[in-house]
């Protein structure tokens, strides 16, 4: 659409204030994404007042949250989304605001008399750890992260569109934190205390974890690592724990979570009640 056509559709001013969205929409992501987090540096509360104007759905999801608390969490529901957004602005993720409260809430409100760590396979730059870390700080619980802390592996898995037409590509090295930087990110802005690391392939690390879990989250963007995190992480599950899966928009992902035979061969169970499915990013595995 020539300039023109851009003024007669949007009157002068109206075409004006153009200008900044055609920038940020032809600015290469990565560049985006050190644009938005220099932004939440220099100016945390204008960051969050645009951010939220910018995303109704997440401004829901943080009254909501606040909301559902008893009127003695309140303080402590309020602490925690003041911290997962500091987080949120400080550190690089590919998460939103609305999944991270879906997982904390369910950490939050498990039965305190039940024994279990928290578990996260997949943490890139430990934006999703900080955030969780709180919850497990304020529940007294563990949270055990593994990763290999390189980024994804070499694989030859045929990745080309996620169920909602975006283009999914996984190349090996992609999503890599290094240690350093994933607790360096944790302690700044989460509960360093709380945590417990674990590098490595999962192939390598998982067989021989052997602690009780409540909840746990899994973004590991491939089929065959999700095999993996399934296998070892479902049995270790308590009963009324849950997996979430933030890879549900996956076709490659889906096709293992609906796979009978992979549940019944592979972790010996029956097909476990899962939510989302198919839907949307974040699936829920429950074990009832």
């Amino acid at each position: 659409m020539s300039i023109f056509d851009r003024i007669r559709r949007h009157g002068f001013f109206g075409s004006l204030r153009l200008i900044p969205v055609n920038i940020w929409y032809h600015t290469p992501k990565r560049f985006q994404n050190y644009l938005t987090l220099a932004a939440g540096k220099l100016a945390p509360g204008l960051y969050d007042y645009f951010w939220l104007r910018r995303n109704p759905r997440e401004r829901a999801a943080l009254d909501a949250f606040i909301s559902a608390a008893s009127p003695d969490k309140l303080a402590e529901r309020r602490s925690i989304v003041k911290s997962v957004a500091t987080v949120h602005r400080s550190v690089e993720c590919g998460h939103l605001q609305e999944e991270m409260l879906e997982v904390i809430s369910q950490i939050l409100d498990f039965r305190a008399d039940v024994d279990g760590v928290v578990v996260e396979a997949g943490t890139y730059m430990g934006a999703s750890a900080a955030k969780f870390s709180w919850a497990c700080a304020h529940r007294g619980r563990r949270l055990v992260i593994f990763d290999s802390f390189e980024g994804l592996p070499h694989h030859n898995e045929p990745h080309d569109h996620t169920i909602f037409g975006e283009k999914a590509r996984f190349n090996q090295g992609d999503y890599k934190g290094s240690l350093d930087i994933v607790k360096n990110n944790i302690g700044t802005y989460g509960s360093l205390a709380n945590c417990e690391f674990v590098k490595g392939w999962y192939e390598d690390t998982m067989p021989t974890f052997d602690q009780s879990v409540i909840v746990a989250y899994i973004d590991v963007d491939l089929a065959n690592s999700t095999r993996t995190c399934l296998k070892y992480l479902f049995p270790r599950l308590v009963r009324g724990g849950v997996i979430f899966s933030q890879d549900g928009h996956l076709p490659l992902v889906i096709d293992v979570m609906a796979d009978a035979n992979f549940w019944q061969e592979a972790v010996g169970v029956d097909p476990p009640r899962i939510i989302g499915l198919g839907s949307r990013k974040l699936v829920q595995i429950w074990k009832d």
